[in-house]
């Protein structure tokens, strides 16, 4: 089935997690704890098709207020395609890219005051769902460890390629930094040697590494009296 994420097509089939087909087909949702449910990295807002996907869970539950469940938020690790049809879905990283870069000032402000809300509403209700997870079984913490680990690997990986997706204009800038910064390496080691011992070596000098130096022929010069 047909599933836009961030504008990006991707391809999903009933029975998937919404963050499987983001990283299957290799498409920026954050996923922190890498699917265990205890953050809220992977919020995604969830623009059409929500009759496609299955019923908020009880730890979207605790960690979505009503007010971001109203405008469509979800967590990407808790929700499954439970029939065909067409998904739109922004994640919290692009729907606030689009507020700055169309300087909505207004959108900003109730961005902030709606997220502001969330956390400070649905943190205990959020760290409570762990803790009765934990004890209920349904949470192995090491296993979380885990998948933290594998998250921050994935995520690591998407990093390069949306910010080239994103900042095109300055890959140019970007790329002529690394030449200058390599240029600068390349004639630092040519015209130095190293510094060691507090001293600093010269090609030429006392160095180990610039003892085979080319032979200079001797000239001599004299001078001699001319009488008047």
């Amino acid at each position: 089935m047909r599933i836009l994420i961030n504008d990006r097509e991707c391809q999903g089939d009933t029975g998937d997690l919404l963050l499987d087909v983001a990283q299957r087909n290799r498409c920026h949702i954050g996923y922190i704890c890498g699917g265990s449910g205890i953050c809220q990295s992977c919020f995604v807002y969830v623009k059409e098709g929500m009759d496609c996907l299955s019923e908020r869970t009880d730890v979207e539950k605790a960690f979505i207020s009503g007010k971001l469940a109203e405008a469509g938020g979800r967590l990407a690790c808790q929700t499954t395609i439970v029939k065909e049809g067409s998904v739109t879905v922004l994640s919290r990283a692009e729907h606030l890219r689009r507020i700055v870069v169309g300087l909505n000032v207004q959108g900003f402000v109730t961005y902030a005051q709606t997220i502001g809300y969330n956390v400070v509403n649905q943190l205990p209700p959020g760290i409570g769902n762990i803790v009765e997870r934990i004890r209920g079984g349904r949470l192995n913490p090491v296993k979380s460890i885990q998948n933290i680990a594998k998250g921050a690997g994935q995520a690591t990986g998407l990093v390069g390629r949306t910010f080239e997706e994103n900042l095109p204009f300055v890959q140019g800038p970007v790329s002529m930094a690394g030449d200058a910064s390599r240029a600068i390496y390349d004639v630092a080691s040519n015209a130095l040697c190293t510094v060691s011992g507090g001293r600093l070596h010269l090609p030429g000098g006392s160095c180990a590494a610039h003892t085979q130096q080319p032979t200079i022929e001797k000239v001599q010069i004299t001078a001699r009296a001319v009488k008047k």
